[in-house]
């Protein structure tokens, strides 16, 4: 199938998670992830009506967006983002959404703009649920202390939490861990003392789960464009 009925089944898929949870399926954003997509596909998305977008790399983005900047899309950094390349991440996209280190938070919020009248830049902690040694993020117990470090910089949005949980063969298997990120994100609003509204968790093969565990974004790639094309 195409993108166009991909889309659709996604969105029915979305739907039918949401009220199973009792949940508005308005209330799920879906960020399609394009990295290694092509700008026509991407393109082609969004005349179907996907409007976020998720990409891994900043140097592959950049290559892309000239083509793209005619959109009027949200544009998503989902991938783990290196200090050097900060200041252009800032400027590429509209959220940030693997932030896991302070020195990192830093640096998105000097090089973000000081304009009066510019939106601070979004951005979400990576939480890092799965003791992978492969895969980055702050662990459960630096949680606190730097959603309060990101909470004060002043040109950074702290919207919520992500997560990347360890590739389950069962989607099922994947709820625990979506479950642990809902419930860091309620502490977390206890201790700052205000709403962290987003939590981006669930990818193609187990976002209806982590829809039903309170996912308010998923990001799903391979269901919506096919199987990612190899980088040349």
């Amino acid at each position: 199938m195409g993108i166009r009925d991909n889309l659709r089944r996604v969105a029915e898929q979305i739907g039918a998670a949401a009220q199973r949870a009792g949940r508005n399926a308005e209330e799920i954003t879906l960020v399609g992830v394009s990295k290694t997509q092509p700008a026509a596909a991407i393109r082609e998305a969004f005349d179907v009506g996907l409007r976020h977008f998720g990409e891994n790399r900043v140097q592959e983005w950049e290559g892309k967006c000239g083509s793209l900047m005619d959109l009027p899309a949200t544009w998503h950094l989902i991938g783990h983002l290196q200090s050097n390349k900060a200041g252009k991440a800032a400027h590429l996209f509209h959220s940030i959404d693997a932030v896991d280190d302070f020195p990192l938070a830093q640096k998105l919020d000097r090089v973000s703009s000081t304009a009066p009248n510019e939106e601070r830049l979004r951005v979400l902690l990576e939480v890092h649920v799965g003791g992978e040694a492969t895969k980055s993020g702050v662990s459960e117990a630096d949680l606190p202390v730097l959603a309060e470090q990101v909470a004060a910089l002043p040109r950074l949005n702290l919207a919520g939490l992500m997560c990347i949980p360890p590739f389950m063969e069962q989607a099922e298997d994947a709820r625990p861990y979506f479950a642990r990120l809902r419930s860091l994100r309620e502490q977390l609003e206890a201790r700052l003392a205000r709403k962290l509204p987003v939590l981006s968790m669930g990818m193609s093969h187990d976002f209806q789960v982590a829809i039903e565990e309170g996912a308010t974004e998923v990001r799903v790639g391979t269901a919506l464009f096919g199987a990612r094309p190899a980088l040349r």
